[in-house]
């Protein structure tokens, strides 16, 4: 308020609402023209009040963050007390473990409220510092308080051993066990991966969310253990991108090549990874393979100069390695160094973020990542000088058009699922029920720097380039040519784009949804629309909480039972209410008002339906087998048409003209329903893709036909006999 006031009075006349072009302007005691001079308040007034507001939002942060330091303190000396007593080497008392359970949740609703309080601050001097520039132009300081904010303690001070010392009392709790390492040479890998969009301000909630049933991966730093790890990653491709093209295209066989290291500063390990993409209807998997070399072997690997052989003898004189194991490493190694020569792969781009890992070691069935920071960094425009330089030098400074910022964090969801584990967990459900992951189908980092930083160099372009989140790092980054206008009359770029609009998280710039929740492919909220928030919880529950619970989470509340809403709506609930009243608008609906529809009316989550080649010959199958029922029965109509002229038979006339519009319909509907499928087919919409009304219909306007074509054949034999007995 005090600033506020402040603000106001640097203007000339803060009550004058209207002027005139005759009038002179208004003159102070002395006779002069009104000033900002004038003003009974001085810019040192204004900065005064605004270096006393930073240091009292700074003062209560650090005393907040101590308190909860010391909370955590007394909550890991309980736990490691009770540990050390307990004859089991656990903690086994269920009333302590609850107890604790419920402090550390304490500690964690107030850790995020206070961050919120950090959040709504910032803001609040960005909007006040704004306002002062925009009456005071002569007097611009924004820029400068900015950059002091992001200096101070509050704005700058890193609090992850919040995270990293509950992590390990929730870990305490659970009693996480460890799984056997896998020793696997080439460190070859399977898993379904799932790609998720995360606001900056829901990262905490999150890593709160995960972090109550994973332990935080932690990662060794110079000053201690923290929750995260900064990982670079130069990606490889040619003058072409063809391997940008074909992991865009989803092309069988395509790879993505790079090298990663983690950790500031030089590299010392550096991996070499070769991503493969397969089509899973061809019964195979894709698959990430890499191999491990000092930063001093780079060069030889690029330069096909690597001592394979004499590898080879070292690792066979290790303990624990197997002939098959060197022979894999030794084809991968061969393979990976052939395909630089052969299709002249240099360094393309760079991916660095901060990486949270979540996982109990070398436990495989659920691992989550969560990358923050994200930024792309072109690596083109430099001498590679042979090989010998393979990534940029980090003390240069970067043009904008040479570096992105992502304005989301990425959150990866891996599981490993077979046998009993052939669900995923529940807790991972709610997660992605909780509103605050926005799911993007086949997101990539390589792909997103490649078309914002590359522009001139792309053929094609990834569809959530056209989200309205991105847009303006885009713009900021150069590659305004791979976006719409402004004005756009879709808002969307054209080809796959159009088709993929409804996968835009935040909507396009015509048609922009930057407030809206989460959507996953289980978000009941998005399939049943936005205003239907508080029934697509409270509905198939029958209960009030799990209502509330979402509401706050849309809402950004910050108590820690609302972190993420458990929604308990089945797949079956799901698609029928995604289907009510859906048809009767569409194309082909008015023919068939009872059967399902194209679905335009309804938001569609982010997540699509798997397309496989099959499915389209399987499509057309369906259709010829529709439309040769209903050339078979208007056969048959038209040949007992045929004989009922020569016996002139009233009832066959009439069994005849009922079958033809029966079979006309046969034929009108496997028009119908290819169409419909079709359009399924090319939005990709999850969801049933069956009609189970159409058949239903149909099958008994036939049955009926039947019937009573067989109750008045039975009527004519009855008659016939009677005449015969008379006789």
């Amino acid at each position: 308020p005090a600033l506020k006031s402040i603000i106001k009075l640097f203007r000339v006349d803060s009550t004058t609402r209207e002027v005139s072009l005759t009038a002179p302007p208004p003159t102070n005691a002395a006779g002069r023209q009104l000033t900002a001079d004038d003003s009974p308040l001085t810019e040192e007034d204004f900065y005064s009040t605004i270096d006393r507001e930073l240091a009292k939002v700074e003062s209560f942060t650090l005393q907040k963050v101590t308190e909860l330091r010391s909370q955590i303190d007394t909550l890991e000396r309980t736990v490691q007390e009770y540990t050390i007593t307990s004859s089991v080497g656990k903690i086994d008392n269920e009333a302590l473990i609850e107890s604790t359970r419920e402090s550390a949740d304490s500690v964690a609703k107030s850790f995020l409220i206070l961050e919120k309080y950090v959040n709504i601050n910032f803001m609040g001097f960005h909007k006040i510092l704004k306002k002062h520039d925009k009456n005071s132009p002569q007097h611009q300081c924004k820029q400068f308080y900015i950059t002091r904010m992001h200096n101070q303690a509050w704005v700058r001070g890193d609090y992850s051993d919040v995270v990293v010392r509950l992590s390990s009392i929730y870990a305490a709790l659970r009693d996480d066990n460890v799984a056997e390492e896998n020793k696997d040479a080439s460190q070859s890998f399977l898993r379904s991966t799932t790609k998720y969009w995360v606001r900056t301000e829901d990262v905490s909630k999150v890593k709160y969310a995960i972090l109550k049933h994973l332990p935080v991966f932690l990662q060794k730093t110079a000053t201690g253990e923290t929750d995260s790890q900064l990982t670079n990653s130069v990606y490889f491709d040619n003058d072409q991108l063809e391997l940008y093209h074909g992991r865009l295209d989803k092309s069988p066989g395509a790879i993505a090549y790079r090298l990663r290291w983690y950790g500031a500063g030089e590299p010392k390990l550096v991996f070499f990874e070769r991503k493969t993409h397969r089509d899973t209807w061809t019964g195979e998997a894709s698959v990430k393979e890499r191999f491990t070399v000092d930063e001093t072997e780079v060069k030889q690997v690029l330069n096909d100069k690597y001592p394979i052989d004499e590898k080879r003898q070292q690792m066979s004189s290790k303990k624990g390695a197997t002939a098959e194991d060197i022979d894999d490493w030794e084809t991968l190694v061969r393979e990976m160094i052939q395909v630089v020569q052969v299709k002249q792969l240099v360094p393309t781009m760079r991916t660095q973020y901060m990486r949270t890992a979540f996982q109990i070691p070398f436990d495989a069935t659920v691992r989550i990542s969560l990358d923050t920071n994200l930024c792309m960094i072109s690596e083109r425009g430099y001498d590679t000088l042979g090989g010998a330089k393979w990534y940029r030098d980090p003390d240069k400074p970067l043009a904008d058009n040479e570096i992105t910022r992502f304005p989301h964090a990425v959150l990866e969801v891996k599981l490993e699922l077979g046998g009993a584990n052939a669900e995923p967990p529940q807790w991972v459900t709610d997660l992605q029920n909780s509103g605050m992951l926005y799911e993007v189908h086949k997101f990539s980092k390589f792909i997103h720097g490649c078309a914002t930083l590359l522009p001139e160099y792309v053929r094609s372009v990834p569809y959530w380039v056209d989200d309205a989140s991105l847009r303006d790092s885009i713009l900021r980054s150069g590659g305004g040519r791979i976006l719409v206008k402004q004005d756009h009359e879709t808002g969307v770029g054209p080809g796959a784009n159009e088709v993929y609009d409804h996968l835009l998280p935040f909507g396009n710039v015509k048609e922009p949804r930057l407030d809206a929740k989460g959507r996953t492919a289980n978000t009941v909220s998005l399939v049943e629309g936005d205003s239907a928030d508080k029934s697509a919880v409270d509905g198939p529950t029958g209960g009030g909480d799990g209502a509330a619970a979402a509401a706050a989470v849309g809402k950004g509340g910050a108590t820690a039972e609302q972190f993420y809403a458990d929604v308990d709506v089945t797949d079956e609930e799901m698609l029928n209410s995604t289907f009510q009243g859906c048809c009767e608008d569409t194309c082909a609906g008015w023919l068939f008002p009872f059967c399902s529809g194209y679905n335009d009316d309804i938001i569609t989550p982010t997540s699509v339906q798997k397309i496989e080649p099959k499915i389209f010959f399987a499509n057309e199958r369906t259709f010829l087998h529709w439309l040769h029922s209903g050339v078979t029965l208007y056969t048959i109509a038209a040949g007992i048409l045929a004989f009922a002229s020569d016996t002139h038979s009233m009832t066959a006339h009439w069994y005849a003209m009922a079958l033809l519009p029966i079979s006309l319909g046969f034929c009108l509907y496997a028009l119908h329903l290819f169409l419909w499928r079709s359009e399924k087919i090319k939005t990709r919409i999850p969801g049933r893709w069956d009609d189970s009304r159409g058949p239903l219909i149909l099958g008994t306007t036939l049955c009926t036909v039947l019937f009573i074509n067989f109750v008045m054949k039975c009527k004519e034999i009855r008659k016939h006999n009677t005449m015969g007995y008379e006789l």
